[in-house]
């Protein structure tokens, strides 16, 4: 079977900050586990470690944690 790519999360708002994305994605628990996961660096977008859980992200970002990768759509 072909690799699809990240799987797609889609966003009704112009952008969307990390730590809702993680918890929207179901890749991060609650707000507490989004806040420990980009604080221990286990977040990175578009490839880059990222420490703000406030980074605004926008469709097409790429967001990696813990091995899941997810594409905000």
């Amino acid at each position: 079977m072909a690799d699809v790519g990240p799987r797609k999360v889609a966003i009704t708002e112009e952008t969307i900050r990390l730590g809702q994305l993680l918890k929207l994605a179901g890749l991060a628990e609650s707000g507490g586990h989004a806040r420990e996961l980009v604080q221990e660096g286990a977040a990175r977008v578009n490839g880059e470690v990222e420490l703000r859980r406030g980074r605004k992200l926008r469709r097409g970002d790429t967001v990696t944690v813990e091995g899941e990768t997810v594409r905000v759509a």
